[in-house]
């Protein structure tokens, strides 16, 4: 799959192309670029996104902007799993939010693109004060695939439905929104090698989701090391026991594993909430519920592995 940062100035070969933020590529975005690359293949184009970087949202309420489900690395990760094979990224800043909706279609969508169809949600607002509809597409002679929303059980597949069900600890629900768990991927950094002061090392996994969409002890799969499925219980939050005002930390204990993972690029699944995150008294009051997490998720992977047998 090919990035681009910037728009070309001439267009390298026709495209299919879907618009939108795709925060957290839930079942609705899938639904787009599924259609997508069967737009693409029944009409001999490439299969192509554009997105924005940053979000909109945070652009123009930076305090008031929900928190991200997915970086722009997973969203291209996930883009790529869906056969997506070029993604242009918008640089969101002050010049392009005054970019008409006349002025998108003609120089960027028309001119540098060489978009051929056009692939949105119903709802979807373009140019400056959002004043640019879908209706737009067709009156500019775009070949348009307006996708309705997705609904699961009867409610809406959002992002912000997804965070609400990670927010309120509902990871089933989550996972059944996104059409797979939920994770986090980043590289594994040095920490400050507390956990193995205390008896349990942790990999520390580099965030770029700040505030992280959810925060707690957890079951976890960690996956990206020699194509094995790992398994442990990790702790994402600010660790009020030993810090202050510090920034949330994505801290995973894997069972039964000692070996030197630095540097390496991971996925952290988030399959079962165990607690919320709390501050102790002591460090030793710390290391016991630590234990008590461990055995918790320990159970809980028996548990599964134990109804997948039957």
């Amino acid at each position: 799959m090919q990035v681009f940062r910037h728009f070309p100035q001439q267009s390298r070969s026709p495209i299919a192309l879907a618009i939108g933020n795709f925060d957290g590529v839930h079942l609705g975005h899938q639904t787009v670029l599924q259609r997508l690359t069967e737009k693409a293949a029944a009409s001999q184009l490439t299969p192509a996104v554009l997105t924005f970087e940053p979000h909109p949202r945070e652009f123009f309420t930076p305090s008031r902007a929900p928190a991200r489900l997915t970086s722009l690395r997973e969203k291209l990760e996930l883009f790529a799993e869906a056969g997506v094979e070029q993604v242009y990224v918008c640089q969101f800043n002050q010049r392009f939010a005054a970019v008409t909706a006349e002025a998108f279609m003609q120089n960027i969508l028309r001119d540098a693109l060489d978009a051929r169809s056009i692939l949105v949600g119903e709802d979807f607002r373009f140019g400056a004060g959002r004043k640019g509809a879908i209706a737009d597409f067709e009156a500019a002679g775009f070949d348009l695939v307006s996708l309705p929303h997705v609904e699961l059980n009867g409610v809406r597949v959002s992002s912000t439905a997804v965070r609400e069900a990670l927010a309120s600890g509902e990871l089933d629900r989550a996972a059944a929104l996104l059409g797979r768990p939920y994770s986090i991927s980043g590289k594994v950094v040095h920490g400050d090698k507390l956990g193995r002061e205390l008896g349990y090392p942790t990999a520390n996994v580099h965030m770029r989701h700040d505030p992280p969409p959810l925060f707690g002890v957890y079951a976890v799969k960690l996956q990206g090391l020699h194509n094995n499925d790992l398994f442990g219980v990790a702790s994402l939050g600010v660790r009020p026991t030993v810090k202050f005002k510090a920034k949330p930390t994505l801290e995973v204990h894997l069972f039964d594993f000692d070996q030197e993972i630095y540097g390496s690029h991971v996925r952290v699944q988030f399959l079962q909430k165990i607690r919320d995150e709390m501050k102790f008294p002591d460090i030793e009051t710390l290391k016991h519920w630590i234990k008590a997490d461990e055995q918790a998720a320990r159970d809980y992977f028996k548990s599964l592995y134990i109804q997948n047998i039957k």
